[in-house]
């Protein structure tokens, strides 16, 4: 990193003007984050009490009120107390999630220990990887839970569940091109809608049944974990259900800050959510047999094609906020390098935020296809879906312990009694969905051991053709100092850009311009993107300009700095660049544009063991054209390639 990157992130901070916060921002907040979390009731206590379920848990009194008092204090614990209170705490530069945390280690970590921040870092990663199968799980199990309540209003409509949750999603990814600007503003009502909703429904319930507020007590979550443990162990990987979507919360942070989301969670989203599981609770207790819905089962006969209808909407939703997310992980780890350079769009001109990744786009729809088809009902996936959860959200909390310690220098007694306990509960419910892999929860590990094979072996063969590059281009300034003893060399009108990866080499374009079409232009720029683990940088930050010791030449080095959710935009740059430091020598819209195209090739050497050669190679397939990425002007870009064995 420069010396003159921003050194600011990890503090708590809010983007809504100070301090005050905007009704539109809640709404919003409620809208996008809580979709995935605020769906949960459809399915988990369904779930936990699924007959059919390896591990059943028997119908009785004292295990409703224990399960039930076990999901409520789980929620406390993991959603408010780790998520909310402590880890949105820790932002880079305003945003948060995994990949954030990531940055954040590789950023202060090293500074105590270079061998376990790299370790946490590729804990992270893997972190990262398990939410790829969250993308691909949190569709399918939500638009089935929700169609699956059509057979409760119609009953024999279950053979038309699956084939109308496929046409659902279809239609959902093939809008995403579109962008969510417009359908956005209509979530946060939707949501609202619903969370009233579902308390409402959940007051029913609990006059019908009162005792069932005695679940509140944690006493009931201890006595059935403690006295029933060969049942309540089981229990909890139906639990961990209830905190889906907490990662949400923590990663769409930079969008509406902390204090927007703390308010929506304590002001409407817990509450909602703490009556319509103790609604359904005093369901089971006065009705054993509603345990085959007892979401929908909580309304009155006449209401539940409606709130079918608005579940519907509510899981697309939900389906929509984890489908933003994996387009950004995908984009925040290309810019730090974990993936190739991917084709981006960006959907909305007012929010940054916005984007759509059509390679990762086109992938999520197949597997979540691939999903319904194979697994064909909500419960039979509850099973994979608590694995990625836990997973993403036992790693986050021991890297936020971890960065506590370093960064904020927190006593090592607190930072052990909280991790240990945190960590501790955590490690229980990971456990317990390990009991299940033979159920289903080996595919979130699948795809996660997937996702991060893919990213470490690219991390690793970037390194190895970066160190190859180097031999081949040599020393900038010695091949600028080259040119200045070549007066002979012809130059023509005009200003070429060539791109390169930073200013102690010479772009391999440049090269071979010069030493086989034996021309340079008038005005040379070599451009450097380097991409800072911040989110964004101001314009005063962006460009360090650098003549090369040939101020008379015509030959710059330009380092354009941009934040990780930033897209480069190479031509406006050079405008600014003109207007900043040339005094109107570059031909901004004339200019050309060269890049240096590598073709992989497997070698000999025993740099990376043969199938990653492999995967490497093919991964780079995918990457996007780099003259789109950098929006460079089709018709004044040269390509010229090499060749690269690796």
């Amino acid at each position: 990193m420069s010396s003159q990157a921003p050194e600011k992130a990890a503090v708590p901070q809010e983007h809504h003007g100070h301090g005050k916060l905007r009704a539109a921002v809640v709404v919003g907040a409620l809208g996008v984050v809580f979709g995935d979390i605020g769906t949960s009731p459809i399915y988990t206590i369904q779930t936990l009490f699924n007959p059919d379920d390896p591990h059943p848990v028997p119908i009785t009194g004292d295990n409703i009120l224990g399960a039930i008092s076990t999901i409520f204090w789980s929620v406390m614990i993991i959603v408010t107390l780790t998520y909310i209170t402590l880890v949105m705490r820790v932002n880079n530069d305003g945003e948060g999630g995994i990949m954030a945390l990531i940055t954040l280690l590789r950023r202060w970590g090293t500074s105590t220990g270079r061998r376990s921040a790299v370790a946490l870092a590729l804990l992270g990663i893997f972190g990262a990887a398990l939410f790829f199968g969250d993308s691909m799980i949190t569709p399918a199990i939500s638009v089935l839970s929700a169609i699956e309540g059509l057979e409760l209003v119609r009953p024999g409509f279950d053979s038309a569940v699956v084939p109308i949750t496929a046409v659902i999603i279809v239609v959902l990814f093939s809008l995403q091109r579109r962008g969510t600007a417009a359908v956005g503003r209509l979530f946060g009502p939707v949501m609202i809608l619903w969370f009233v909703t579902i308390g409402a429904a959940g007051i029913g319930g609990i006059a019908q049944h009162p005792r069932i507020l005695e679940a509140l007590s944690p006493t009931y979550a201890i006595e059935f974990l403690a006295g029933n443990f060969h049942i309540a162990f089981f229990a909890l990987a139906a639990v961990v259900l209830s905190v889906t979507g907490a990662e949400a919360l923590y990663a769409d942070m930079g969008h509406f800050g902390r204090k927007a989301i703390v308010y929506g969670w304590l002001g409407l989203v817990l509450p909602a959510l703490t009556l319509s599981y103790f609604g359904q609770g005093a369901l089971l207790l006065g009705d054993h047999g509603a345990v085959g819905g007892p979401f929908f089962l909580l309304v009155p006969e006449w209401g539940r094609l409606p709130l079918v209808i608005l579940a519907t909407a509510a899981t697309v939703i939900a389906a929509q906020a984890v489908i933003t997310g994996a387009y950004s992980v995908a984009s925040q780890a290309g810019q730090l390098g974990y993936l190739p350079r991917l084709r981006i769009a960006h959907t909305s001109e007012s929010t940054v935020g916005q984007i759509y990744v059509p390679w990762i786009n086109w992938l999520l729809m197949v597997a979540v296809l691939v999903l319904v088809f194979a697994f064909r009902s909500s419960a039979a996936l509850a099973y994979a879906y608590g694995m990625a959860v836990i997973g993403t959200i036992t790693i986050t909390t021991l890297l936020f312990f971890y960065f506590a310690r370093v960064r904020w220098n927190a006593p090592l007694w607190l930072v052990l009694t909280g991790g240990t306990i945190l960590l501790a509960i955590d490690l229980l419910f990971l456990s317990a969905n390990l009991t299940k892999i033979v159920h289903g929860a080996w595919l979130p590990l699948l795809i996660g051991l997937t996702a991060f094979t893919v990213m470490a072996t690219w991390q690793r063969g970037r390194q190895i053709v970066t160190a190859e590059r180097d031999r081949a281009e040599g020393s900038l300034r010695e091949f600028v100092a080259d040119l200045q003893k070549r007066p002979a060399l012809a130059r023509v009108p005009g200003t070429a850009v060539f791109l390169n990866r930073g200013k102690q080499t010479a772009p391999l374009a440049l090269r071979a311009n010069v030493e086989h079409n034996h021309v340079r232009h008038d005005q040379v720029i070599i451009l450097s993107i380097e991409t800072l683990p911040v989110p964004r940088l101001a314009d005063d930050q962006r460009t360090e300009v650098d003549d090369l010791g040939s101020a008379d030449d015509g030959i710059l080095h330009v380092n354009a700095r941009y934040g990780y959710m930033e897209t480069p935009d190479v031509p406006a740059l050079l405008r600014s660049l003109d207007a900043a430091y040339t005094e109107g020598t570059i031909s901004a819209d004339e200019a050309s544009y060269f890049l240096s195209k590598i073709e992989l090739a497997r070698g000999d050497s025993a740099t990376m063991a043969p199938w990653r050669k492999r995967l490497f190679i093919a991964t780079s397939y995918i990457t996007a054209d780099a003259a789109e990425f950098f929006s460079l002007p089709r018709d004044r870009t040269v390509i010229m390639g090499s060749r690269i064995e690796v």
